[in-house]
């Protein structure tokens, strides 16, 4: 009996020890998901935000919810930690007529025990390019195919074209297709929200400044349907072609110099903003004071502050490092410049263009 009196307590001492060691998980939180005041061009048709489609994702990828914003839960319980939060108005992969995107995408952190509002903004989320062919182009170019192309596939516009074109941010160009031969107009970066609407004559040319045309001789005209910051631009039709990158009128932009890098073209030219420079493997600065004259990035904008956006220029010793470094020539930071060199995959850890042979300041 005593034996058993003992053995007793000692089991209940064991079991109220495995109960206390019952780790509870942490409090859940919560989200709220709402719309602001819509944010768009002056103008737009925007779709019911009701339809919008509605995606929230883990920190792992997992969705939680995908489906129309109107049909979504009106609050979500969730684990503590960070959420996708996306709504779009339409899916949008490739170039398209008439099929601008609006919609938000945000990255929220939830703590445990805490609702967290998320406010959504409804901004168009591609960019627009409508053309508009004048007759004397189309009398020296008939029967001719326009091709505006992008990283994500091409839009065909005929001289007849009066429906805008959407693209994703970033690198277009301009293609003519006539009489057998294939050759590049112009290029351009987009930004998210802009309408550009671009007039094709041959016999002006046009330098776009401030969202104003200024005729001045033989070429393309220009005309900025927005209020965005657009880079200034010029070209100058002399009907002979050009092939891309071969001069400044077919200069890479830095969107299409970083894709074409890795095919390591030479002699090339390119165009951007210089918006920094001491480049390491790792970093680069964007603000003055700068330490190193060997080297600076240029960028599709003159704000723009992303290494991975860039591309690094070498700067060798002689003329032309003496007219663009930074460390000399403080004040060139923020300003265009065109660049003729060879394009290399990598570069202080980004695209690059070593070898400068010419160059051009505006």
């Amino acid at each position: 009996m005593k034996a058993k009196s003992i053995i007793i307590p000692l089991l209940t001492a064991v079991s109220l020890s495995a109960c206390d060691l019952v780790v509870q998980g942490p409090e859940k939180g919560s989200l709220t998901i709402c719309f602001r005041d819509p944010s768009i061009t002056k103008g737009a048709d925007i779709p019911d935000t009701n339809d919008f489609i509605l995606s929230i994702a883990d920190a792992g990828g997992g969705l939680l919810y995908k489906g129309s914003y109107g049909a979504g839960p009106e609050k979500l319980e969730v684990a503590p930690g960070s959420y996708a939060v996306r709504v779009v108005s339409r899916e949008f992969e490739e170039p398209l007529f008439d099929a601008p995107q609006y919609g938000d995408e945000q990255i929220v952190l939830v703590e445990s025990g805490k609702t967290t509002a998320v406010h959504l903004f409804c901004s168009q989320m591609n960019a627009g390019v409508r053309l508009k062919v004048g007759e004397t182009f189309a009398v020296n170019y008939p029967g001719g195919t326009l091709y505006m192309r992008s990283p994500s596939g091409p839009l065909v516009y005929t001289y007849g074209e009066m429906r805008t074109g959407y693209f994703k941010p970033g690198p277009i160009w301009l293609e003519l297709s006539c009489d057998g031969e294939t050759r590049t107009l112009f290029s351009r970066e987009l930004e998210a929200g802009g309408i550009l609407t671009m007039k094709l004559n041959s016999g002006y040319s046009v330098l776009e400044e401030s969202g104003v045309a200024a005729r001045y001789g033989e070429g393309i005209t220009m005309e900025l349907d927005t209020a965005r910051n657009w880079t200034y631009g010029e070209y100058t039709d002399s009907g002979s072609g050009g092939t891309p990158g071969s001069g400044m009128s077919e200069a890479y932009s830095v969107g299409q110099a970083r894709a074409m890098a890795a095919e390591s073209p030479g002699d090339v030219w390119v165009y951007g903003y210089i918006v920094g420079g001491d480049c390491t493997s790792s970093s680069c600065s964007f603000s003055a004071p700068f330490k190193s004259a060997t080297n600076m990035v240029i960028a599709a904008k003159s704000s723009g502050t992303d290494k991975e956006s860039c591309l690094s220029v070498q700067l060798q010793k002689g003329d032309i490092r003496d007219a663009l470094n930074l460390v000399d020539n403080p004040s060139n930071l923020g300003r265009q410049v065109f660049l003729k060199g060879d394009l290399v995959p990598k570069y202080y850890g980004i695209p690059g263009i070593q070898n400068l042979t010419g160059y051009r300041l505006e």
